[in-house]
């Protein structure tokens, strides 16, 4: 049943190329069971799109305001997108 799940598009900014921001994303929505991706916009930002229940959108979006250690997160701006099946997380 899809009427439970949602999808967030994210784009981050700030230093978040080169410091394994997209792996450790995806570490992240798989623990929380999510699907979705997260690639690297020519920009410098990175676009992350997670599809899931409600509970798992919220502690990523928390996560993404932090990244991992090595990131800067300087701006999260997310928004709500129509439910789209996707059956892993993946980087691209």
């Amino acid at each position: 049943m899809t009427a439970d799940k949602k999808c967030i598009r994210c784009l981050v900014s700030g230093r978040v190329q080169g410091v394994f921001f997209r792996a450790e994303t995806q570490e992240q929505a798989e623990r929380l069971g999510l699907g979705g991706y997260a690639r690297n916009l020519p920009d410098g930002r990175v676009e992350v799109l997670a599809c899931g229940d409600q509970d798992g959108l919220e502690a990523l979006r928390a996560w993404l305001g932090d990244g991992p250690p090595a990131a800067r997160v300087d701006r999260l701006d997310c928004e709500e997108q129509a439910y789209s099946e996707h059956g892993t997380f993946r980087t691209a």
